[in-house]
């Protein structure tokens, strides 16, 4: 009678196609010298608490690493932002970063004057526009200061003659 099943699944193995039982001396060993090699849990134990407790310190000090990256990237990046303060009812230019609605290159890309008509909490800033009368509310890092009597100075433009 032969064993039709899977052979990891069973404790007797095909040998030459019958079913075979080895002598239950030798599976005594074979099960003596695996329970040997797991036994031996108090050293295994130190040692997986050990590894656990290493993988910890390092993930603790990669943590301890991102944090410093991070406060050190905020306070550069906060070092160069200028603290603007508006008041209401002072006119100011904004900065439109939209390339499409300036055709040419050299064009000035602050549009206005606006009226500031209120100033919120964290840089936000309502303006309105003079000729629209449009609001807007906008982040106040986009404005900067309108000064009423600039005065453009007209460039001379000479005329080269080739020699």
């Amino acid at each position: 009678m032969t064993y039709k099943g899977p052979i990891s699944m069973t404790p007797y193995r095909l040998v030459f196609g019958k079913v075979y039982h080895p002598p239950v001396e030798l599976e005594h060993k074979a099960y003596w010298a695996i329970q040997q090699c797991n036994m031996e849990l108090e050293p295994t134990g130190k040692a997986r608490k050990l590894d656990i407790q290493e993988l910890e310190e390092i993930r603790n000090d990669a943590y301890e690493n991102a944090r410093i990256y991070k406060d050190k990237t905020k306070l550069f990046h906060d070092k160069n932002i200028v603290q603007k303060h508006f008041s209401v009812g002072q006119r100011v230019l904004l900065y439109n970063s939209v390339l499409k609605l300036f055709p040419g290159k050299l064009r000035s890309r602050w549009q206005g004057p606006f009226i500031v008509t209120e100033v919120f909490t964290h840089g936000i800033v309502e303006i309105e526009s003079e000729e629209s009368g449009r609001r807007f509310t906008v982040n106040g890092q986009r404005l900067k200061p309108f000064y009423e009597n600039f005065q453009a100075h007209t460039v001379e433009k000479i005329q080269l003659e080739p020699p």
